[in-house]
């Protein structure tokens, strides 16, 4: 009863400011990263393993053991412990991709997946090779031209933080081409940064600070300015899908947050 008081009264410390309501959220112990496109939730625990989440219950979905995993348009895509290669969900089971290797990948955008190598270079692969890919060949990934170690992508465009923690964008990506407008760096400062598929726009710093990004639509798709949304709790990564906070402290507790 005392160590379920002490959780009670952690939740109370987590109270959320600007109209988000959080409490804990489909227990996951030890939850390290996690992402959320289409209705669907991945996450990764401190062991490397993948999990899903159907209902209020999480399922392991292979003994792989991957640092960074994401779902979206674009299917499920994840990076592995292991020298960082590049898997694709298929059938049931993550395949192997051969090409580059990279240490995080998105598959939010527009069909396109996005990804950074571990020298914090920035690709893109486009969408038709994203969704034809069954397993055989090569990956052909083109350089999105900007030194990056976490990028995302959503509906009005791509963010991405390179290595000192500076804020980029840029409005347009080809999910067909890859092609994309030039980056323009935006105020503030982010370890990482996560785009939902409406275009929501979330960033954690390297302290561990939650900021939510405001006045982005289709006239001003890189926003106005940065509102600071109070956990209480250091977090270390976030997602958002469908009007659902997501948010994983470095503690490793799982957060759902709602307006």
């Amino acid at each position: 009863m005392r160590a379920v008081a002490a959780f009670l009264l952690v939740l109370c410390y987590l109270a959320v400011t600007h109209a988000w309501r959080c409490s804990e959220g489909p227990r996951l112990y030890n939850a390290r990263q996690i992402d959320a496109g289409q209705g669907k939730v991945v996450a990764i625990n401190s062991y490397g393993n993948v999990h899903f989440l159907i209902g209020s219950s999480w399922y392991r979905m292979s003994s792989l053991r991957f640092n960074h995993v994401s779902i979206g348009p674009a299917g499920l895509w994840a990076t592995s412990t292991s020298g960082n290669k590049v898997y694709k969900y298929i059938a049931g089971n993550f395949v192997v991709s051969s090409g580059l290797s990279m240490r995080q990948v998105d598959a939010g955008g527009d069909g396109q997946v996005v990804g950074v190598t571990s020298s914090s270079r920035a690709y893109c692969l486009r969408s038709d090779y994203a969704s034809s890919y069954k397993g055989s060949g090569s990956l052909s990934w083109s350089n999105l031209s900007r030194v990056l170690k976490y990028i995302s992508c959503g509906k009005y465009g791509c963010w991405g933080t390179d290595t000192s923690n500076r804020i980029y964008f840029t409005q347009t990506l080809s999910p067909t081409t890859c092609g994309n407008s030039r980056w323009s760096q935006i105020s503030g400062s982010a370890a990482m940064v996560e785009v939902g598929t409406d275009g929501s726009v979330f960033v954690v710093n390297r302290s561990g600070q939650l900021y939510q990004r405001l006045g982005i639509s289709s006239r001003y798709r890189s926003g106005t300015s940065w509102r600071a949304v109070s956990m209480r709790m250091p977090v270390r990564h976030v997602a958002y899908d469908l009007g659902n906070l997501w948010v994983v402290t470095t503690s490793g507790l799982l957060m759902k947050c709602t307006h």
